[in-house]
């Protein structure tokens, strides 16, 4: 579990400080672009490593009228953190905790015939109806059930263990591949083979509360997704979900979190010494060296080694050689910045500090993968709660 605190009671070796007014405003700024829609916001992986129970609440607090999670395990930590509403949960395998989730009134997404029968028998042995959310595969090819005869099958039998009494179909719910791509055919595609979907399900007399495609690139960009629910995951985060669409400023959203450390050396050497693993860093000229103690232990990647930018002094640094489990050396050029000194990894990017953008494009990833890597053993640490 992460430590979590409102401040240090000493200096950390790193920690990841979670902005949760920033939060809140960029719940608030999805809330205005959803169309009337209603807003899901997705705490699943730990809130995208943010913390799930604080970022749950504060989303809550902000007006996200659902909660949505991966695993039926994340959901069930939120209830037992005393989490109220609605809570969404779609990741299941056989044998899964379905008789735990109908008891504690969480929505449950199901793709095809097994689960439902799963679902259904664990109704039967609870004594309550389940909250069952039918997934259209429109063409992602992951989750969901196929379209035409494996569709008709499941919301026959859906409809036939809700008139039994055993389950209510609150939802119909399909997942984008290629929203955060401008343009991109498949978009166009989906919504049509979602609303043609819908409108076999609906015509078999499925009433659903909520009906959901939207992710966060669509909430942003393609009003026509919206439908009656948008799920936005890293958006709440204040992270774009994609360069292309535009940086999070452009959405009104902040990011929240920031990742610092504490210099742990700083030294003089010469010219010619070699840095780290594999010397593929080797000083240029004498200078002096800053060692930051965070690594890919910490969710730091490796792959980004000699070309991860950190914020130390006021001056913006790159990563000098291999990133290693618990540290990397950063080239301070000459500077002589006090062991403690802090060196920003990422954050908003507003006060000179990279972003977890940045990061991303250093590491030929996504930020996505930047920000939900952190470790455990990073402290979280909660502020404008």
């Amino acid at each position: 579990m992460n430590e979590t605190a409102t401040a240090p009671t000493a200096p950390l070796r790193a920690r990841a400080e979670i902005d949760l007014a920033a939060l809140r405003a960029n719940v608030r700024a999805l809330r205005a672009r959803a169309s009337g829609a209603a807003v899901m916001a997705v705490v699943k992986s730990d809130a995208y490593g943010h913390g799930a129970v604080p970022c749950a609440r504060a989303a809550v607090e902000a007006g996200a009228r659902w909660l949505g999670t991966a695993t039926p395990e994340e959901a069930l930590a939120l209830r037992k953190a005393g989490l109220p509403g609605r809570i969404m949960c779609w990741l299941w395998t056989p044998g899964g905790p379905w008789r735990e989730a109908i008891e504690a009134d969480l929505d449950v997404s199901v793709s095809g015939l097994w689960a439902l029968r799963e679902l259904v028998a664990a109704a039967r042995e609870a004594g309550l109806p389940a909250r069952v959310q039918l997934k259209a595969d429109t063409g992602l090819g992951r989750g969901g059930c196929q379209p035409g005869e494996d569709w008709a099958e499941l919301v026959a039998e859906a409809l036939r263990a809700q008139s039994e009494g055993l389950l209510r179909v609150t939802g119909l719910w399909s997942h984008f591949a290629c929203a955060d791509e401008p343009g991109h055919p498949s978009i166009a595609a989906q919504l049509t083979r979602f609303r043609e979907m819908l409108a076999y399900a609906e015509g078999q007399g499925v009433r659903p509360e909520v009906r959901h495609i939207a992710n966060s690139p669509a909430a942003l960009t393609l009003p026509e997704s919206h439908f009656d629910l948008v799920r936005a995951g890293i958006a709440v985060y204040g992270i774009s979900p994609s360069p292309e669409l535009g940086a999070p400023a452009d959405f009104g959203l902040r990011p929240v979190m920031t990742l610092s450390a504490s210099i742990a050396l700083v030294k003089r050497v010469p010219g010619g010494h070699g840095v780290s693993y594999g010397h593929h860093y080797v000083t240029p000229g004498a200078t002096t060296l800053g060692l930051v103690p965070v690594g890919y232990a910490d969710g730091i990647p490796r792959h980004a080694s000699g070309a991860g930018p950190v914020l130390v002094d006021g001056k913006w640094r790159t990563v000098a050689g291999r990133i290693a489990m618990d540290q990397f050396v950063v080239d301070l050029g000459g500077d002589e910045p006090a062991a403690g000194a802090q060196a920003v990894l990422f954050g908003p990017g507003d006060r000179g500090e990279p972003t977890a953008e940045d990061w991303a494009q250093a590491a030929g990833t996504i930020a996505y993968e930047i920000v939900t890597r952190i470790g455990t053993r990073v402290p979280r640490v909660y502020v404008n709660e």
